[in-house]
């Protein structure tokens, strides 16, 4: 009996402790990846009222629906069908800037992995919808980036774009880098990006490395 006894109890603890285990080994997500029930909707401050939809279905962001007063049909893209593979929206992890009835801009990142996203909607219907799925958005703590800048990077380089006026600048890493934008910090650890300059540590040939540029935007 008191074997039994004995076998049972270290059952018991030995559930427990991998109940624990398992929950404190989890990955670490970027955001909360609850469920996204509710349509995500932003207003511009121009006077046609310029707005994005973003509606929900099935837990994931399902549809965006961009349109301004009197403009017509309104224009809708897949949001799956558009960045090519699923993503976890947070309502706290994504912003829209819009530039007057031109242009509005979706920049978020996904909560599972903290990739940056960024999505460019023209309301001009003969204009093409842009794609960035390497953005460096400020909603990561280690990102400083000015509030109108939309930046990304190629591996090899640092693009900005001044969204009020679609003006752009750049930096170069000077090599090509084998940047995983998925762990993203495996290379690129901080930046600081303002309207004048463009500031950056990144992995280099196995060193970290800080590069700076004064910039102008044309």
């Amino acid at each position: 009996m008191k074997l039994l006894i004995a076998a049972a109890f270290l059952a018991i603890t030995a559930s427990l402790y991998s109940c624990k285990s398992s929950s404190s080994d989890a990955p670490k997500t970027f955001c909360d990846t609850a469920c996204l029930k509710d349509t995500l909707k932003f207003t511009g401050e121009h006077k046609l009222k310029p707005s994005v939809t973003i509606t929900p279905k099935g837990c994931l962001a399902d549809s965006i629906i961009w349109t301004y007063k009197g403009m017509g049909a309104n224009r809708k893209t897949g949001f799956t069908y558009l960045l090519g593979s699923t993503v976890n929206i947070n309502k706290d992890i994504i912003r829209c800037y819009f530039r007057d009835t031109a242009v509005a801009y979706i920049l978020f990142n996904d909560c599972s992995s903290g990739r940056g996203f960024q999505i460019k909607l023209p309301f001009d219907k003969k204009q093409d919808i842009g794609l960035r799925n390497s953005g460096i958005n400020s909603f990561d703590p280690k990102f400083s980036v000015a509030e109108n800048l939309l930046v990304f990077t190629d591996r090899g380089n640092i693009f900005v774009e001044d969204m009020n006026t679609g003006k752009k600048a750049m930096m170069t890493f000077g090599q090509q880098i084998d940047i995983n934008y998925n762990v993203i910090h495996d290379h690129i650890d901080s930046v600081n990006i303002t309207n004048e300059r463009i500031w950056v540590k990144i992995l280099v040939d196995k060193k970290w490395e800080v590069k700076e540029k004064k910039i102008v935007f044309e």
